[in-house]
């Protein structure tokens, strides 16, 4: 595959990914922001947990030339594209955040400095959130974080309802509302040819979302709070829209 197929295709990802996250540039900075407060300058390890076609990784690697960023997803394609558009300073590597075994395959010797996430976890059962938060208190220094930026429901009916009309103004105020949707995005995907090995990789690994799990953000610092995190919450909020950390 062409790396202007590639880029095409990411660039194509992240205006449809903007359509519900009208922020999502502005939700990137954060993420780096908070990362950049803990590791300043210094060489760093970081993992980005559910990192598609890498546009978080890219970013951090951009922002944070001295470190290690290392993506990990259980998509075939979306890493495809992502290992040909985002440079060589990103690694990313496919392993199911499901699998116990996932960290080894990072191939991070010693404690992690960050893990990031965008968009990514909501996938997951509460039980397997809490075994990966779990796994990540295990794994990051002291001092350590980590850093989950998604639509994350705020607890009550009305107010929920409420984050999601905000959200969808604010998507139309800033012009995203008419991007390319999810569906249509995938759906054009599998008229491209070019793609066509990446897409027979996918089907053979029956990559699928199984629902959401529907915990809140208070919910969230919980279970990383009783995962070993010492403090857990929010530093920036649109709506339901969060940058969750947690602090090792």
């Amino acid at each position: 595959m062409r790396a202007t197929t590639a880029q095409r295709w990411v660039q194509r990802w992240d205006a449809q990914q903007e359509r519900y996250v009208p922020d999502r540039e502005e939700r990137f900075r954060v993420v780096i922001d908070v990362v950049r407060a803990v590791v300043g300058t210094e060489p760093a390890r970081v993992v980005d947990l559910g990192c598609g076609p890498g546009s978080l990784s890219a970013r951090l690697s951009d922002a944070l030339p001295a470190a290690e960023i290392v993506g990990v997803d259980a998509d075939p394609l979306l890493l495809g594209l992502g290992t040909a558009n985002a440079g060589p300073r990103v690694r990313l590597v496919q392993t199911d955040l499901a699998d116990p075994t996932w960290p080894e395959r990072t191939g991070l010797d010693g404690p992690w400095d960050a893990a990031v996430s965008s968009t990514a976890l909501h996938w997951l059962t509460p039980d397997a959130l809490a075994a990966l938060y779990r796994t990540l208190a295990q794994r990051l220094r002291p001092g350590g974080v980590f850093v989950n930026a998604d639509h994350l429901g705020l607890g009550t009916p009305a107010i929920d309802a409420i984050a999601d009309a905000v959200r969808e103004h604010r998507t139309t105020r800033v012009g995203t509302h008419t991007n390319e949707d999810w569906a249509g995005w995938w759906q054009a995907l599998q008229q491209d040819e070019e793609l066509a090995p990446l897409l027979e990789r996918r089907s053979a690994d029956t990559i699928a979302h199984s629902g959401e799990n529907g915990l809140t953000v208070v919910q969230h610092a919980q279970l990383l709070r009783d995962a070993g995190f010492a403090e857990a919450a929010p530093v920036w909020q649109f709506g339901d829209d969060h940058v969750l950390v947690g602090v090792r």
